[in-house]
This record gives C-alpha cells, structure tokens and sequence, in this order.
C-alpha cells in the first residue's frame, strides 16, 4: 500500500509497506542539483553532496560508514542537474537506525574547514579522472554547447577553476539556503510501519527551521545548432550527435522511449546491429533521451576511429532516413513494448527500485504514477506516432555535434557532419 502526505513543514513523505520482504530503503530527494548554480559556485551541489559524508556533531566520517556497514547497510548520495538524492538500504529491523545517519547527514553536517580542504582534493581528483575519460566527457562537452550560457549546460563536477575557487563558508551557506524541509521529497519502501515512519520523519525534519523553497527555474534559451571540435591526443573518436528532445512533463515522452529503445537502445536495436554487429564500426553506439522539467535532449554515442567516420556518418544518415521514411514495424513495437513492461515489472521486485520510483514521481509529477499506467501508455504506442516523433525530432537542420579527437581527424568529422546534416 502506498500513502503520501504534505507535511506541515513543507516536506513532502511518500510511504509504500511492502510486508512480504524483510528489507527496507529509504532516499530524501533535494530539490537542487547543478542548473541552479551560478558560475562561481559551479559545483556546489555535487560538492555539498560530498561533504554530507564528512561528519555531524554526533558522528564522524569513519563512525558512519562504519555504523552503516555495521548493519550491513549500503548508504550512498548522487548529485543530477535538478536534483540530489542521499539513501539507503537495509534490513527491515535497522532501517530506523539507518534514517537516523542519514538526516543527521542531511540536517547537521558540520563541514568542519579541514575536511572541506581533503574533500576539495578529492573532488579535484575526481574532475582529473573525468578529463581523463573521453567516452564520458563528450556528453559533458556537448551539453555544455546545447545549453550554452544556462546552468543547465554546467558540469555536474563544477570546474578546476570554480572548485578551486569555493571556500568553506560559501557551501555552508549554499547548504543552509537549500537543505530544508520545503525542498524534501522523503521515499521509503519496504516492511515497515507507515505510521510510525510518518512519525519519525516528522519529527526528525522538525528539528531544522522552515525556510521558503527554490525560485521557480527559467526555461533554457532554445538551442542553435552547432558544431564543438575538441582537439585532444586520443586514439579513439568520440562522437555525440544529438537534437532537442522532449521534457519529463511531455505527453510524447512514452513515445520518445519505445522510439529510442528501437533505434538504439539496447542491443537488439537498430544502430547496434547495423553500426557494430554488421559493419563493425564501433565497440560502443547507443542513443538515450535525456528529459528535465521544462527541456531535453536526444542524443546520439559512438567511439569509432578516424578512417571510420565518414562510413559511420553515412550509415547513420541512411538508418535515419529509414526510421523517418519507412517508420517501424508492429513486430518492433510490440518487442520493445515486452522489454519495457519486463524492466518496470522486474524492477518492482527491489525495495530500492521501488522507494527510487516513488521519489522521482513525487518529484518529477507531484503524484504517484501507477507502474499499471505506465505499462498502459507504452502499450498504447503505435508505429504511427513513433515515425511521426522521429519525423519531428531527425531534422537534418536540427542537428548538432560535439567530437573529441586528434588534429587531424576533427577537419574529417566537421566535413562529414556538414555533407549529411549541414544546412541544405
């Protein structure tokens, strides 16, 4: 069964009692992540998500893991554009032990001014590491260019310079600001007591003052097209091509994803077995969507060399114009469809899929949507509406694309992204 309040205090509590498990999850989802940073605090969320770990007048850093894994609990935090997320697991018995870490995490860090210097260096570590992996810094790259001159382009990470720059108080204040009950969306799933989980995250939330929630986002400026070369001694070129796509909150989101899941989705998709399967161009292609609350984005991934480009590209244009021309047939529909209500139903099947279900459909549509519906609406996609959204969405004049690679090899890529999508 599942029950969900507004609290007095602002925060919002979803509950679903799960009786036949003997395990329970717990996630408070924090309305603030990346876009809501300006450019000398970029950074701060993902930051902040870090020091939370850190320690709180009651626990050190060590006393937390080591109580965590003491239950044998996993306890664990990720920082997305919109949003940050802190849970954790555990057995049924000790999940009220393993809320109590976690909102005097969330409620009393300290941030005490050493750990914030070792954590800075730890972060800076962390941005090295992602320079360092080309596959993953394209998407960062491209985004950064399709939202240009909006937070919702900024790196999750932050910069070099911007974390560098970050002092102790400012996140502590950027912490005060934002960590407050009117900004909690609290998810519990498993074999526990709904009334007295209400009572306990009542009372733990009552503990901080009230503070106004976040200042309604704007809406990114609509993208222009572009080309972003990135020149860098790489073996491999990474390629991410991608137009705009559809928000969360879009109706055509269903069909947005029975479309990607057929086009490159998985590997029985269609740019999986013609681009690697039978040309063998690349160890790695896919496409993903990637919607947010009021914009998205649809993005196209492959790492290939540079002598492969223009047969990629081509081959890409041509599987495009079939998708587009020729639409799909009811055959890939209904496989796709079978996946998809597999994923949903498999997945109910974790505390953590289920308490992280909740959450993000509190957060994203201010309900709880029936996993029933959900399988409904993809059911009810036709191949009709799926042309129609690659019809809408694969534009030649709508593309753009970002590329890592060597000297050399960025001329190739520019040229062939001019002959198959440039403007006509």
């Amino acid at each position: 069964m599942i029950n969900n309040w507004n609290l007095n205090n602002g925060a919002k509590l979803v509950i679903e009692d799960i009786p036949y498990v003997k395990s329970a999850a717990v996630g408070v989802y924090i309305k603030i992540g990346s876009r809501y940073e300006t450019s000398s605090l970029a950074g701060a969320s993902h930051f902040l998500e870090h020091m939370l770990f850190k320690g709180t007048p009651r626990r050190s850093a060590r006393d937390i893991a080591e109580t965590m894994e003491g239950m044998g609990g996993q306890l664990n935090a990720y920082t997305g554009k919109e949003y940050t997320c802190v849970y954790a697991r555990a057995l049924d018995e000790d999940i009220y032990a393993a809320m109590e870490i976690v909102f005097d995490m969330l409620l009393h860090s300290t941030m005490e001014p050493k750990e914030f210097d070792t954590e800075r260096s730890v972060i800076m570590e962390e941005i090295n590491m992602y320079e360092d992996t080309p596959d993953e810094l394209i998407h960062d790259i491209f985004a950064r260019k399709f939202w240009d001159g909006d937070p919702m382009g900024n790196s999750i990470l932050g910069t070099a310079e911007s974390i560098t720059g970050m002092n102790r108080d400012e996140l502590y204040r950027y912490y005060k600001k934002y960590y407050v009950p009117a900004n909690f969306i609290v998810a519990v799933a498993g074999n526990v007591d709904t009334a007295r989980i209400k009572d306990f995250v009542e009372a733990k939330l009552n503990e901080c003052e009230p503070a106004a929630s976040l200042t309604p986002l704007e809406q990114p400026a609509k993208s222009q097209p572009f080309v972003n070369l990135v020149a860098k001694d790489v073996e491999q070129i990474q390629i991410s091509l991608g137009v705009p796509g559809l928000s969360y909150r879009d109706e055509n989101r269903y069909t947005q994803n029975v479309m990607n899941s057929i086009l490159g989705g998985g590997m029985s998709s269609r740019l999986f077995q013609k681009l690697r399967e039978e040309l063998g161009l690349a160890y790695s292609v896919y496409t993903y969507p990637a919607s947010y609350s009021d914009t998205g984005l649809f993005s196209f991934y492959i790492g290939t060399s540079a002598s492969r480009v223009p047969m990629f590209c081509a081959a890409l244009s041509e599987q495009l114009q079939l998708f587009v021309d020729k639409g799909v047939s009811r055959e890939e529909i209904n496989r796709t469809q079978k996946l998809m209500k597999s994923s949903i139903s498999l997945g109910l099947e974790s505390v953590m899929n289920r308490m992280t279900r909740l959450g993000k459909s509190i957060l994203m549509y201010d309900q709880v949507v029936p996993p029933e519906e959900i399988i409904a609406r993809v059911y009810a996609v036709e191949p009709d509406m799926v042309q129609q959204m690659a019809q809408n969405l694969f534009k030649p004049e709508l593309f753009s694309i970002a590329a890592i690679g060597s000297d050399d090899a960025l001329p190739i890529i520019e040229n062939q992204f001019n002959k198959w999508w440039g403007s006509k």
